[in-house]
């Protein structure tokens, strides 16, 4: 009694018609009259009636039809469940990161992973936090890397990773902005910022934190990625509010901190609500746990970098 007898068998007995219950199933009609015979044969009783043109099931019929659903439904489960195991080895990641998390955290975390899974396929969009959010509620993605203190809403779990300080950055080439060792926002009034363009978390983080001071941040130039933000920022043409990371990693910017009680962002993880990881994305943020314990412990976070 093989599952494609059965399944051959249930077809028939839903449809009560043997070409409908070959094209629902994928077969031709020969085909499936052979499972029901063998069936049939093996059982040692007759399945079907075929009375006036229509097709009964046999007394024999009614009582294999709960075991053949049963057993249908078992078979179906074990291949679900066996699937979900082999996944990690031969699964799909859909994973979604901000630009400036994709050089420092993702590139080695995803080293890491496919090390320990080399089967699996990711699949990496980058884009700001509102596109990614909106990308995960669709179901487009399993897991977001997003920055900012996003709220638990549109059926999403945030679990914060990260607090990322934020420097004022200026060009190296020119004079400091103050001689002190840090600098406080409302002395940053009159000069001309460098803005990411719209849709950048770091454009909407720049203007709340000044706005949070007191007043509107004045462009000098408006749009770009964070790299072109910091490129601009080197040239001369105006200042901008950047991740001590960034600002740390290049020899034309001048760091300068902010003063207390400073400016920060927050990294965190995102995930559906109700919908269960996969065993890829389950293994994934695993994977993520373990490397930010590592890095914590061996003190290797990137500068202005706190774990939560």
């Amino acid at each position: 009694m093989r599952p494609q007898q059965l399944q051959a068998f249930l077809a028939v007995a839903q449809t009560r018609h043997f070409t409908h219950a070959a094209e629902e199933l994928g077969v031709t009609q020969p085909s499936l009259s052979k499972q029901i015979q063998a069936l049939e044969s093996e059982l040692g009783a007759e399945l079907f009636t075929r009375a006036r043109g229509r097709i009964e099931l046999t007394d024999a019929g009614q009582t294999l039809l709960p075991h053949a659903r049963r057993i249908t439904a078992a078979v179906t489960a074990a291949r679900s469940d066996i699937d979900d195991v082999l996944a990690v080895r031969a699964g799909h990641l859909r994973l979604g990161a901000t630009p400036s998390l994709c050089s420092w955290l993702i590139a080695p975390l995803l080293t890491r992973y496919l090390e320990a899974h080399p089967g699996v396929t990711v699949t990496l969009t980058e884009d700001g936090s509102g596109p990614l959010t909106d990308r995960l509620t669709a179901g487009d993605l399993d897991l977001a890397f997003t920055v900012g203190d996003m709220a638990e809403d549109a059926g999403l779990s945030v679990q914060p990773l990260l607090s990322e300080a934020l420097v004022v950055a200026s060009a190296a080439h020119l004079p400091p902005l103050t001689r002190q060792g840090f600098i406080g926002l409302p002395q940053l009034r009159e000069q001309a910022f460098v803005l990411p363009a719209h849709g950048y978390d770091l454009r909407d983080l720049t203007i709340a934190t000044c706005e949070g001071a007191g007043f509107t941040p004045r462009t000098g130039v408006d749009g770009g990625a964070t790299d072109a933000v910091a490129s601009l920022v080197e040239a001369g043409l105006g200042i901008a509010l950047l991740p001590a990371m960034i600002a740390a990693g290049r020899p034309g910017l001048r760091a300068t901190p902010l003063a207390p009680p400073g400016a920060s962002r927050t990294i965190a993880l995102a995930a559906r609500r109700e919908a269960p990881l996969t065993k890829a994305a389950g293994a994934f943020a695993a994977t993520l746990e373990a490397h930010l314990t590592d890095l914590h412990a061996w003190g290797r976070l990137p500068q202005g970098m706190q774990a939560l």
